[in-house]
């Protein structure tokens, strides 16, 4: 199995830098950062850029991954992005990874503007991802939908990373799960929000079999998709004990998940924890499950 921690943009830089160091200090595989304008869960909280955030934490790391979670088209455009895609995939020296999905109801209001359907997000999302898969694969990109466009947009110097900077798809639907099948090397789910865990547990359970056949559906071998669970989804959060991380941990390696993500503990509020039970699965379980489970 591999590991991951989110660190939220919340904290003034001189004390962000330490976190992301120490991520990368404990052994964890990937760290990574939400893309929000506003998060609904801190609505009141000091919020910074994504792109900054992630550049800099880059310039202080030199070996752990490092993504988004998850970028949307709610404000952002595919050929914009993908410069900023570009920068960080040459900073961080191919350690990057893009984190995307339809994005938050706060953020698809912010801007202002119309508000969309479900189906509608829906169909901005295909166009986000395909659009984006194009300028990172292939220069000279002419594209016109409902939604996007780009005349002749340019994909110089090109991704470090081959054929591009990896995708993450976050996905709980038929639709977006065959977007992670077709462009996806992961694909990453909360399960069912708001529902008590043992339910959580078992639509996490429904949905990796809908994952596999939505890929038999595509003709893509399952073991070709990175599987990532956010196990503080369940409405407990994984780092309020050491035993409880290694019970979830073990509960998504056994649902076929190659990839556990977690969150930094904060004082208070969403993922309020003590950091000592973070060094401590760290030190203790996160080597014991990697020679236990491979």
């Amino acid at each position: 199995m591999r590991f991951g921690i989110v660190i939220l943009p919340e904290h003034r830089w001189c004390d962000a830098a330490p976190l992301w160091r120490r991520a990368e200090g404990l052994g964890f595989d990937h760290a990574w950062t939400y893309d929000h304008l506003t998060w609904s869960g801190l609505p009141d909280s000091p919020w910074f850029g994504t792109v900054s955030t992630m550049t800099a934490a880059a310039m202080v790391t030199e070996r752990i991954r490092l993504g988004t979670y998850v970028s949307s088209p709610n404000y952002r455009h595919p050929v914009t992005f993908s410069r900023d895609l570009l920068a960080l995939d040459d900073i961080s020296q191919g350690r990057l990874t893009a984190g995307l999905g339809t994005g938050g109801d706060l953020d698809s209001r912010i801007l202002g503007g119309a508000v969309l359907t479900r189906r509608q997000r829906a169909d901005r999302f295909e166009e986000f991802v395909t659009l984006l898969d194009r300028l990172l694969t292939s220069d000279h990109v002419d594209y016109q939908g409902t939604y996007f466009g780009a005349v002749d947009a340019r994909t110089l110097p090109g991704p470090l990373q081959q054929p591009r900077i990896p995708f993450v798809v976050a996905a709980n639907g038929p639709r977006s799960m065959r977007l992670a099948a077709r462009f996806g090397s992961g694909w990453v789910t909360t399960g069912r929000p708001g529902a008590e865990p043992e339910q959580w547990w078992a639509a996490v359970r429904e949905a990796g079999l809908r994952m596999d056949q939505t890929l038999d559906e595509a003709g893509r071998p399952r073991d070709e998709l990175d599987r990532y669970l956010s196990i503080d989804a369940s409405g407990v959060f994984a780092l309020s004990s050491v035993a409880g991380f290694e019970e979830a941990a073990l509960r998504a390696a056994e649902l076929g998940f190659t990839d556990v993500v977690c969150h930094w503990p904060r004082p208070e509020g969403p993922y309020a924890g003590d950091p000592a039970v973070l060094e401590q699965v760290a030190t203790e379980v996160l080597p014991r499950l990697r020679k236990e489970r491979p």
